[in-house]
Parts: structure tokens; sequence; C-alpha cells
């Protein structure tokens, strides 16, 4: 019973939401506005993002790579002194 309450209350309080909303004034109804109209200052290269982007994501690999490396190497060097200790002997 509560959970069909909270559900008709939410659906009421979405269609209600969505009923007032108003288009944004000035332009056309879908928010386009044409590059031509926009003064200079406003217009942006996307190039540098894209490559800044790609370039974090580089390094953020390798870093990633880096710090698996390190862990693997450090298992390596604990398993070998551990075979030292233990004299290579398994069960």
């Amino acid at each position: 019973m509560l959970r069909r309450i909270s559900l008709a209350l939410v659906t009421f309080m979405l269609v209600g939401v969505t009923a007032f909303a108003q288009p944004p004034q000035g332009g056309s109804p879908d928010g386009f506005v044409p590059l031509s109209s926009l003064p200079p200052g406003e217009e942006m290269p996307a190039a540098p993002f894209v490559v800044g982007a790609y370039a974090f994501f580089l390094l953020l690999m390798l870093f990633y790579l880096w710090t698996i490396w390190n862990r693997l190497s450090k298992v390596e060097r604990d398993l070998k002194e551990f075979e030292r200790r233990h004299g290579g002997a398994t069960r």
C-alpha cells in the first residue's frame, strides 16, 4: 500500500514538473544556436580539449600500468624470498 502511494506521488511530481517546464526564451525551441550568430569571443575550438582528454587518459593508463608493474615486482620479490627461506620445499 505504501509503495503504491509513493509511486503515485513520484509520478504526480514528475508529471507536474514536465507540465510546467517552459521552453528557453530566444533562439529556436530546440536550443540550437547557429555558430554564425555567436560573438567572436564565445567560439571555442574543440580540438585542444579532445587532444587534452586523450593525453590525460594516456597518462592515466601509463600510471596504472606502472603501479601494476611495481606491485607485480614486489610479489615476485616476496615469492623469491619465501622460496629462499623455506628451501623451495612444497607439499
